[in-house]
């Protein structure tokens, strides 16, 4: 089952952040029809359709019907295209005689026409009325069916002249005007709730809008004294004044808040995901890669507010920048992670067109919101991105050096200003310790003919070959081999074989000159060792030499019979006319940001709509084509856009412009009439709750435990893992040794990600593998999230930890120290039930470990952190199942 997105009404429901006593349960009984519109996720009030609007709008009516059922036979695809009928195109429907049963003559252009006042001559009504198999569409063999709404809507759609419309996103977003002084986000979503005959909820209780602030832009709960703090500065809520009062100090917040270095933390775990960041190279071994400054520069960014457009074209074309820097270059390792392969037996030209595909869908999901994968083997179904457009965004990455097939290189060394001033100091070193060295070298060349000569002309027995040596058997062959060497003339011999004996005469025979090669071997050794350590990422290189890329006929990389195709923009989108030179990757990022592309400015803001309210303003956050969802509120997400282009892209304004509205701050609870209206809140008169994300969960134990690791960046950690879960990586075997000290408790941000075997208890609370570009995670609700919140040894340590700060830090009653957790972990008093409730179970506990020591010894000897030997261990074990049981809360990891 996944998390409803409504609650139940009050009067049926067990409250989500209560304990609840097996002996205070009672049973719900719930009617049927109740209960399949809870397993299937629609209220009971809406099991009928809702009316046909007076006036039909393709886009928002006409288009998901033709889209979902007509366009897969009758759209974009010409390959695929049956009847010879588009209904994608006005134009080619008119000609076909969809519309009117008379074909329009080319001579006439009234006659391309509707007969509005016979909408049952129409081709297409007339075949999707009737019951007769052999005409009916959609055709029964589809499984699909149309309802008798949407019957209704295309015949009246007809009857009002069949007018199209292009597609809302490929249209340039328009820009509402918004009243001078008032919020855009308020204004639009007022006027949309005015014209549905909606109220919006009341305002958000200021602990609630702290936790909600915290959770949506760092990941984090506030401690206790954070919210004290911000309720003291808000005033008292009842009075007139005080809520003046108490908005400054909600702004001077939201300031605080995105001034916060987690700030960058947060944004960046959505980034990662829709980039495919990962550890690892993902097929075949799936062995690792140095790439992890890059995670470190996508937070600063955010952090540092780097403009979007910046922000972007660093990504893809960092390395072409004329400013180019090692930070650009950092950014460019965007293009480095795809999947790749080190498996000796795989086909170059099938991994070169994977990485190209690969890179295409990246695109297509990070900035362009487009299922660009669709065309990798024929012309778009649904929409007009054509297998020719795939293939010409492939190309503007046909420059980029790396191989198909092996292992990643090392990369470029990622080091701070100190670094380099030591690299700088050791390279200097480096380069006296060789001009000294190789002064020598010629006379040790000329000892070492005299010495060759001495070998043959004397017959000299080397002391690895004497009757009584005790070398080695490798040292041994050495010297044999150096023997049968020199008995050769120097032209004679191969360039192995010289650098044999070269080395044998310098490290076992000759002493001359060992102060300056010694000060070179110790210098070669320190620069090495200091370079080694040194953070490195894979980032992009432009080559002259391109790789060719071909259209490839149904995505064959065996089929090279396709043109070859040069890097172009997409054909139905509006783009910069460049005549005289092939196009680039800096171009391809600069035409993403610009005010051309109408996608990319939409398909962010519906990224952050999504993170601030739980769901997207378009509900499919990968998909703005004809498969997605037209905006309910089209002129908010138009207006976000714009706001954004025109803020200079800057993302902190349009991130405080959300959270700062009136629409942000309303409380996520309803009534059965707000959910009967708007079951799905896609009209925002209420805010959403749902659980965060898998990292974010994890942070939370961490942080309420007192054990969590603040520090910014870095490599990535393994933090406790089961034994055995990586037991079938091979080639090379591997495996997982957890990480001793802060390293242990740092961000889940910071986990080390192995695309093959994704961290269990990320994997069980939704993260994605990361093999694929994710736009967006699942929200499931499965019996693994409570095992692992129970069992998992992150959670039990840090429970046990927590327990230990409850009795070191609040001296008094069980009651007053009850109350105190409450406070760090939910930053509000428990009620009386929950105190009743926890006091039980506290006794309870503690009798039994009373009774049992060792059972008590064995849950504190989880984690690697020490318990203080001050603490009763079995109070501490017992207090240890009262920390477990707040971690565990549904409160705890619902952000409402």
């Amino acid at each position: 089952m996944v998390d409803l997105p409504y609650r139940f009404p009050r009067r049926t429901a067990i409250p989500s952040n209560r304990l609840i006593s097996p002996k205070t349960m009672t049973t719900i009984h719930i009617r049927p029809l109740v209960l399949l519109a809870v397993l299937f996720g629609i209220p009971e009030q809406l099991s009928a359709e809702s009316p046909v609007p007076d006036k039909i709008l393709f886009n928002r009516d006409v288009r998901p019907i033709l889209s979902d059922n007509c366009f897969f036979c009758h759209g974009p695809d010409a390959n695929h295209r049956q009847a010879d009928l588009r209904l994608d195109v006005r134009e080619e429907a008119l000609k076909s005689g969809a519309l009117d049963a008379a074909k329009p003559d080319a001579a006439k252009p009234e006659a391309a026409k509707p007969d509005a006042a016979k909408p049952e001559a129409s081709g297409i009504v007339a075949r999707i009325f009737s019951d007769k198999a052999d005409v009916q569409m959609p055709p029964p063999d589809s499984h699909k069916k149309l309802s008798a709404r949407q019957k209704e809507i295309l015949k009246r759609w007809i009857e009002q002249g069949a007018v199209f419309q292009q597609h809302w996103s490929y249209e340039k977003p328009h820009k509402a005007e918004i009243p001078t002084g008032q919020n855009g986000v308020d204004a639009l979503v007022h006027n949309r709730l005015s014209e549905l005959g909606l109220k919006p909820a009341s305002q958000a209780d200021r602990r609630t809008l702290i936790r909600r602030l915290y959770s949506d832009l760092l990941g984090l709960p506030p401690s206790a004294s954070e919210v004290d703090t911000f309720l003291r500065e808000s005033g008292d809520a009842n009075s007139e004044l005080s809520a003046t009062k108490a908005d400054t100090a909600y702004l001077a917040l939201v300031d605080r808040v995105l001034k916060n270095p987690h700030f960058g933390e947060r944004m960046a775990i959505h980034w990662l995901d829709v980039v495919r960041f990962a550890d690892t190279i993902g097929y075949h071994s799936d062995n690792p890669r140095n790439v992890w400054p890059y995670r470190d520069w996508v937070i600063k960014s955010f952090n540092d507010n780097k403009p979007f457009d910046r922000f972007s074209i660093e990504q893809i074309a960092g390395d072409l920048l004329p400013d180019k820097s090692q930070e650009t270059l950092v950014g460019s390792a965007f293009n480095r992670l795809l999947l790749s392969t080190e498996e000796g037996g795989a086909q170059p030209k099938d991994y070169e067109a994977r990485m190209l595909t690969d890179r295409v869908r990246a695109i297509g999901a990070a900035w362009m919101g487009q299922t660009t994968g669709c065309a990798q083997c024929h012309d778009h179904k649904f929409d007009p991105f054509k297998a020719r457009d795939f293939y010409a965004l492939g190309a503007f990455f046909a420059d980029i050096e790396e191989p198909i097939i092996g292992r990643r290189e090392d990369g470029m060394v990622v080091a701070t200003a100190d670094q380099q001033a030591q690299l700088a100091k050791l390279d200097a070193a480096l380069t006296d310790a060789k001009t000294k060295r190789d002064a020598i070298l010629p006379w040790i060349d000329v000892a070492q003919q005299q010495w060759e000569s001495d070998l043959v002309a004397y017959d000299i027995i080397l002391p690895e070959l004497a009757a009584d040596a005790k070398a080695s058997d490798p040292d041994k062959k050495t010297a044999k081999q150096v023997v049968e060497i020199v008995k050769k003339a120097d032209k004679d011999r191969k360039p192995n074989e010289k650098t044999i004996v070269q080395t044998y005469f310098r490290n076992k025979v000759t002493k001359l000159y060992q102060s300056e090669r010694d000060a070179f071997a110790v210098a070669d050794k320190e620069r090495q060792a200091y370079f080694a350590q040194l953070p490195k990422c894979i980032v992009s290189n432009s080559s002259p030499n391109k790789r060719t890329v071909r259209l490839l006929p149904r995505g064959n990389w065996m089929d090279e019979s396709g043109e070859i195709v040069k890097p172009g923009l997409p054909s139905y989108l509006p783009g910069p006319k460049v005549e005289g030179r092939e196009l680039t990757r800096l171009d391809l990022a600069q035409w993403l940001v610009s005010r051309d592309n109408p996608l990319t400015a939409r398909t962010v803001m519906n990224r952050l709509w999504k993170q601030c309210f739980g769901m997207g303003l378009s509900k499919v956050l990968d998909d703005l084509g004809a498969q997605g969802e037209m905006p309910p509120n089209l002129a908010l997400l138009d207006w976000l856009a714009c706001e954004f282009m025109d803020s200079g892209w800057d993302f902190k304004h349009m991130v405080r412009t959300i959270v700062t509205s009136e629409t942000y701050r309303l409380a996520s609870t309803a009534n059965a009439d707000q959910l009967a209206a708007d079951p799905y809140n896609r009209e925002h008169a209420r805010q959403s709750a749902f659980r965060i994300d898998a990292e974010l969960v994890r942070d939370y134990a961490l942080a309420i435990s007192g054990l969590l690791a603040s520090d910014i960046g870095g490599p990535s950690v393994k933090p406790y893992q089961p034994d055995g879960y990586w037991e079938n990586l091979n080639f090379p075997t591997r495996d997982y040794p957890s990480d001793k000290g802060t390293s242990q408790y740092r961000r889940g941000l910071y986990t080390w990600w192995q695309r093959s075997f994704p961290h269990p208890s990320l994997l069980a609370f939704d993260a994605p593998s990361r093999e694929e570009c994710c736009s967006e995670r699942n929200r499931s609700n499965i019996p693994q999230q409570a095992l692992v919140l129970l069992n998992d040894p992150t959670y039990v340590e840090a429970a046990r930890v927590f327990a230990a700060r409850i009795l070191t830090e609040r001296p008094g009653t069980p009651d007053e120290r009850i109350a105190w957790a409450w406070q760090q972990a939910l930053q509000r008093a428990p009620r009386d039930e929950e105190l009743r409730t926890m006091r039980g179970l506290l006794d309870q506990h503690l009798e039994a470990y009373r009774k049992d020591a060792k059972s008590a010894e064995d849950l504190l000897k989880i984690g690697f952190s020490p318990s203080p030997e001050s603490l009763d261990k079995a109070e501490l074990a017992a207090w240890t199942h009262i920390a477990r049981v707040l971690l565990n809360l549904h409160e705890s990891i619902t952000r409402t």
